[in-house]
């Protein structure tokens, strides 16, 4: 069972989570999803592909907008779930167990850098 303290948010409103392999997944946060509405697509970075930190790697569209993707922090696209290809729903019913994409960081420092759950909800406040 995944603990809240062990999500990281990134300043772009991206969750990130670590995996007990060392890798990492990511999604968008639920303040993310409310703001978007309802999601009809997602374009996730393609594994293989290289993350800068900040820089966009993907979209998310929704009815009423669309919103980059911004790398958390630097490392390598692993994987991409799929499910959300066929069901980008999925991301408005649990933005924060849906994961986006499975990536390795180059420093897995840096994920400890980004906010924790509560710095993160006091910049939305």
């Amino acid at each position: 069972m995944t603990s809240e303290s062990q999500y990281h948010f990134s300043e772009h409103h991206l969750w990130v989570l670590p995996d007990t392999d060392g890798t990492f997944i990511a999604g968008i946060s639920d303040h993310a999803q409310q703001l978007l509405g309802d999601i009809v697509y997602v374009e996730a970075p393609p594994a293989g592909s290289k993350l800068q930190a900040g820089q966009v790697c993907g979209f998310v569209e929704s009815v009423k907008t669309a919103s980059d993707l911004h790398a958390p922090v630097a490392g390598e696209v692993l994987t991409v779930n799929n499910a959300i290809a066929d069901n980008p729903e999925l991301l408005n019913d649990a933005a924060e167990t849906t994961w986006i994409f499975r990536f390795r960081a180059n420093d897995a420092n840096d994920v400890s850098a980004l906010m924790d759950k509560d710095t993160y909800q006091k910049t939305l406040d």
